[in-house]
């Protein structure tokens, strides 16, 4: 007697060549996490990065547990390697702009190319403007600073100045004072209230005031703060807030656009915690929506936002499928089921 199985296939369907169930905007810590998750779990992924990293003027990444120290381009090779050996495909290029197509998002590169993703994770991170005076973009990243955290260590009982430029400045100042004695405070711009400017004196940090007009600099090292009425004061490193925003240009015509951080230093993307915007299929990781996260917060965020990713399309692998099962011959019936579920395929973008 025969017995005869039957089973329904469910149809995988392709809008283009270029098509993936992610495409991840941005090759940093959040992008690459994020994409490491997605592509082990078996969903094609394609990073797209412009190759300028906030922190590429940096010796070194610091605190990040067991890879402290990492200089920053051998920590994006590493995690580039680690992406591509789980089947994830990254390319070089900018993101123009993203739309929607039908249920997915067309993803516009500067030079025309176009990729359709069911899903687009946004981790593009920030820009940093800088107060507008002389010698501070070329000293950026090496005695010029701004998070203690990340280089204050390398600073340590040097002689450091904070230029305040931003509502976080004279906090800035009490986070290096942790770090050295020898803190000076130079108002510029931005004097100190009293209950701040009592707050400094009781803690040893000398108020400078008068307008900064630039860097002393010695054989590459920076030995001093110049003032406008040419006298300068000797520091060896200076740290400086600067105004953050975060490169989500690109968003415009999705409706999604930065907002005013609540602190006033800056504008980042809005998101819930695990990085899903109000744009349904749109997450967003790292500093383009926590203007503070470190190296390792923003790999966390990717991750997080990866998995999330990844369960919203089981979800929607799974209502498919069962719509399908129910409905085998239902006209115009598509089951868009992420074809890495089922067997990888190079895209040769």
């Amino acid at each position: 007697m025969w017995r005869r199985e039957c089973r329904l296939a469910v149809e995988v369907v392709r809008v283009t060549e270029d098509s993936y169930d992610v495409v991840v905007v941005g090759g940093g810590a959040a992008g690459l996490n994020g994409a490491l998750m997605l592509a082990r779990s078996r969903r094609s992924v394609l990073v797209v990065d412009a190759g300028e990293p906030r922190n590429a003027p940096a010796d070194g990444v610091h605190g990040l547990l067991a890879l402290d120290g990492t200089p920053p381009a051998e920590l994006l090779a590493r995690g580039r390697a680690e992406v591509a050996r789980y089947g994830g495909e990254l390319v070089t290029g900018e993101v123009a702009a993203v739309t929607r197509a039908g249920e997915r998002f067309a993803v516009t590169l500067a030079d025309g190319r176009t990729v359709r993703a069911r899903r687009v994770l946004v981790a593009t991170g920030l820009v940093d403007r800088l107060p507008d005076v002389p010698g501070l973009r070329e000293r950026w990243g090496r005695d010029v600073l701004h998070c203690p955290y990340c280089h204050g260590w390398e600073v340590r009982d040097q002689a450091i100045g904070v230029l305040a430029s931003g509502p976080m400045s004279v906090h800035q100042t009490l986070l290096f004072r942790q770090l050295s004695r020898d803190v000076t405070y130079f108002a510029h711009t931005r004097p100190p209230t009293g209950e701040q400017a009592e707050q400094l004196a009781a803690l040893g940090i000398p108020v400078v005031t008068g307008e900064v007009t630039g860097l002393e600099v010695v054989a590459d090292r920076l030995v001093g703060v110049r003032l406008a009425g040419g006298s300068v004061v000797p520091r060896q490193a200076v740290a400086v807030a600067t105004r953050m925003e975060a490169r989500a240009g690109f968003l415009a015509p999705l409706g999604l656009r930065a907002v005013e951080h609540t602190a006033g230093v800056g504008e980042q993307l809005p998101a819930d915690p695990v990085g899903r915007t109000e744009v349904p299929g749109v997450w967003v990781a790292g500093n383009v929506t926590d203007l503070s996260a470190q190296v390792g917060a923003s790999a966390a965020a990717g991750a997080t936002a990866g998995a999330q990713i990844n369960a919203d399309l089981v979800a929607e692998d799974a209502r498919l499928a069962l719509e399908a099962h129910r409905n085998p011959f239902g006209a115009g019936m598509e089951a868009r089921v992420s074809e890495r579920m089922l067997a990888g395929r190079q895209h040769g973008f």
